[in-house]
Formats: structure tokens, C-alpha cells, sequence
């Protein structure tokens, strides 16, 4: 049994869609996060920071925190669903390189920008969000998902964020992108774990 520490309407709601894509037994434990306005940690949460999501795994009381930590942990552990490659399959690397690409790169450019904080090229690990967008919409004009021919969980982070930032300003207008993200959001499990997102 999986127990997502969960918050709704945050990042944690893309893994209801990750487990029901996966068919893995799970509960969700709701708990509160800090604002900025304040507030303390929630005892009841796991993360380090009080943040989520969270997870932990009763069969071993493993603790896994970070989205593509989780990503990585859940398609590893049931593989049968077929949406993680492998160890030593094929696609494999891709997938890595993607799931690594989206904490490392995606995530601090989009922060950077919402910031308004200037990124020089060649001073940080990460680039600009027009520039780390062309290479996703590069990738996605080649191919129908990021890491392969066929849905991973690397497109549950990707296309989950996409959606949130449709209309925002930060998120560069592209064809390729609206495609993309109604195509993975109209997939029954994604579906499924949008109603339990309560």
C-alpha cells in the first residue's frame, strides 16, 4: 500500500493520476503546508520541509519525497503497468534524462522566471524557460511523448505542469504544447484522479 501525503490542488494531485495510471493500491492522507502567510509544519507529514507530495510505502516504511524521485520510485515498483522503462530497457536513459531534466532545469527556470530573477546563460544549472520550452517543443514535435513512443511518467510531471500554466503568461504559446496536454489529460486515470482530489 502506497500512502500519498497529499494537499489538494498542489503538486501532489498529479500522483492520484501517476497511481491510477499504475493501478497501485494507495490512500491518501491529507495534510496541511505552510502558506506564505506562515503556519508550522504538519507532524503527520513526512517531508523534510512539511511539503508535498510525499509518500511512503507500507511494505517497507520507505519515505520518497521530490516529484521525480516518486515518479521514479512508483513506475519501479510496479512495472507491469508499463509507463517507466526498465532497468536496462529500452528507453530507459531517455526517461531518466527526462524525469532528472525536470527538477534540475524546468522547475528552477519556471521559478526563476515567476521570480523575475535574471538567469545569465552559463552561470546557473538551469536556463531560461523559453529556451528549456524549445527544446521540449522540439522533442515533442519529433515524438508524441517525451521519453518514446509510448506514455511515462515523465509525461505525468510534464504535462500536469503544462496544464497549470496553459494561460499563464510565463508558459510560451505553442500548438505542439495545447496538443500535448490534451492528449495526456484526456486519459481515463487522469480523469480518475482529478475526482479524488478533494
Amino acid at each position: 500500500m502506497i500512502t500519498l501525503y497529499h494537499r489538494p490542488k498542489t503538486r501532489s494531485s498529479r500522483f492520484l493520476w501517476l497511481l491510477e495510471e499504475l493501478g497501485a493500491p494507495y490512500e491518501i492522507k491529507q495534510v496541511t503546508t505552510r502558506t506564505p502567510q506562515g503556519g508550522a509544519v504538519d507532524p503527520a507529514n513526512p517531508h523534510p520541509h512539511g511539503k508535498v507530495p510525499a509518500i511512503k510505502d507500507s511494505d517497507d516504511g520507505t519515505v520518497v519525497f521530490e516529484s521525480p524521485a516518486i515518479v521514479l520510485y512508483l513506475t519501479d515498483k510496479f512495472p507491469t503497468a508499463g509507463i517507466g522503462p526498465t532497468v536496462g530497457g529500452v528507453g530507459r536513459g531517455a526517461y531518466l534524462s527526462w524525469l532528472a531534466y525536470y527538477g534540475s532545469v524546468m522547475e528552477p527556470a519556471f521559478m526563476s522566471k515567476f521570480m523575475s530573477w535574471d538567469v545569465p546563460v552559463g552561470t546557473a544549472g538551469w536556463v531560461k524557460v523559453e529556451e528549456a520550452m524549445a527544446f521540449v517543443i522540439k522533442t515533442l514535435t519529433d515524438s508524441r511523448y517525451l521519453a518514446g513512443k509510448t506514455f511515462s511518467g515523465a509525461d505525468v510531471l510534464y504535462a500536469s505542469t503544462f496544464a497549470l500554466f496553459a494561460n499563464n503568461p510565463m508558459m510560451p504559446k505553442s500548438p505542439v504544447i495545447e496538443d500535448y496536454i490534451k492528449h495526456c489529460v484526456a486519459r481515463p486515470a487522469f480523469a480518475r484522479g482529478m475526482e479524488k482530489d478533494g
